[in-house]
């Protein structure tokens, strides 16, 4: 039974470098079955919160700094679908990061959105690096039809891009920044992380706080933080996209982070950063694996994503990943091509910390330099040529080939590694050379993408012509 394998898997000595932020150390009633109601007298209702849910709303609120904050108990993609729906009308078109979770695709298919892209830069280690502002003028000053920006602030990686410079950017064009801050729940609280977009001029902010604080999977909150953007299209379309009957378990959870942060936060934070800084300084020595540092990127970095590089040796990220785990009993986050990412929280001990640190000491002692080894040395996420739009190609009609056919084609449906759940590619763009070779790489390093099927890693695309 699932529930004997968690409380199997929750008593063993595997150390959790992943999601949700909680690390499995906060403790609930016993009784978890008796808390869990419905919309009954005396508890509100979050579609029409008047009572202790609007309260406890807007007790997040004032802590967060944000005109109004709505509970999410669909995780942060209900909020990005509502966000974008109430910002931007059916058939408008908006600015949006390329490197943005497939959820905010969603919004552009279920409204029948046409997309302008700003790509972000890439950093020396082929991993996404920071939005310029200054794209984001060129394309807006380019497109007077754009009726909102979207960006992905911090990255999957903890890249933070400049909020507080897009945002007069964007108002001064007249338009709605709404900004995907689903990494960064705990930005904004300690001088040693960065500041919230939620304090930088975002009109719309949208946190899963399940994801770096002490909270339960699915666990989000979408701040609205200026008049730009209508309280009640957000509510209308939250109705829409979030379910009906709420998890109250979740909204307690949500509502105790506030408590917890007031109370533990300092302390926590903190300690955090010590851990944090030692971990970083103490890495420096290894020879052959890398510990990405905040000069390995252009933009300011949420350093509690830690990304362990395998470029220059001899094994790659999916081989360091399962070493970790099988030799060390060390859970990471996920491993891609070259790296791998172990997610750090407030909830986060200095056991793992040394044990992270011994496991790649002794990983590294076994290593030998080869740079030839990693050849996945080119960014997936490449620009791609947009035939149609999301919402045309999918509702074309789709046959299947294998990727080493479909170089020419339009691609029918999204492709994405998950996670980060960023499309390499989305419906309506043209599947190109780049695409057909990074598919093998992947597949050569047993990376195989959402989208594919089967062995010859087979994709949809239009089965006629344009």
């Amino acid at each position: 039974m699932l529930l004997e394998k968690l409380k199997t898997y929750s008593q063993s000595d595997i150390y959790p470098f992943h999601m949700p932020g909680h690390k499995r150390r906060m403790t609930l009633p016993s009784d978890a079955y008796g808390l869990d109601i419905t919309e009954v007298e005396g508890f509100d209702n979050l579609h029409r919160a008047e009572g202790i849910l609007a309260g406890e709303q807007q007790r997040f609120a004032d802590f967060a700094g944000a005109k109004d904050s709505f509970f999410l108990v669909n995780g942060s993609t209900c909020g990005i679908l509502a966000a974008i729906s109430a910002a931007v009308p059916r058939g408008g078109r908006i600015l949006i990061a390329r490197n943005s979770h497939k959820s905010a695709y969603h919004a552009l298919m279920l409204r029948q959105l046409s997309a302008c892209y700003v790509y972000p830069k890439i950093s020396i280690f082929d991993i996404q690096d920071m939005i310029l502002a200054e794209d984001i003028e060129r394309i807006i000053s380019a497109h007077n039809d754009i009726e909102a920006v979207y960006i992905t602030s911090p990255t999957y990686d903890g890249v933070v891009s400049d909020i507080k410079k897009t945002a007069q950017i964007v108002h001064a064009h007249g338009k709605v920044l709404i900004v995907d801050e689903a990494h960064g729940a705990h930005f904004g609280y300690h001088p040693f992380f960065p500041e919230s977009a939620v304090k930088q001029g975002a009109d719309v902010v949208i946190q899963s706080i399940h994801k770096t604080l002490p909270a339960f999977t699915q666990s989000a909150v979408l701040h609205r933080c200026s008049d730009r953007i209508d309280e009640e299209r957000i509510r209308q379309f939250l109705d829409i996209y979030e379910s009906s009957s709420p998890s109250y378990l979740l909204m307690a959870g949500l509502s105790r982070i506030v408590s917890f942060l007031e109370t533990e936060g300092k302390e926590r934070f903190d300690r955090l950063a010590e851990h944090l800084k030692y971990f970083y300084e103490k890495s420096r020595q290894l020879r052959f694996l890398h510990v990405l540092q905040d000069e390995d990127f252009d933009g300011e970095r949420d350093v509690s994503k830690i990304l362990i590089s395998t470029r220059s040796c001899n094994i790659c990220g999916r081989e360091l990943y399962e070493r970790l785990l099988k030799d060390f009993h060390l859970q990471l986050e996920m491993y891609s091509g070259e790296y791998v990412t172990a997610l750090c929280s407030l909830m986060d001990e200095e056991e793992g910390f040394e044990r992270l640190l011994t496991a790649l000491f002794s990983i590294d002692g076994t290593l030998r330099e080869d740079k030839e080894q990693n050849d996945f040395v080119r960014c997936i996420y490449s620009r791609k040529k947009q035939i149609l739009s999301i919402y045309d190609a999918m509702e074309r009609q789709t046959v299947t080939i294998d990727a080493e056919s479909a170089q020419g084609h339009v691609s029918g449906g999204y492709v994405y590694l998950y996670p980060p759940g960023i499309p390499i590619i989305v419906p309506g763009e043209e599947i190109d050379a780049a695409f057909v070779q990074d598919m093998e790489r992947l597949k050569v390093r047993g990376l195989i993408p959402e989208g594919m099927k089967g062995p010859g890693m087979a994709l949809d695309v239009l089965s006629r012509g344009l």
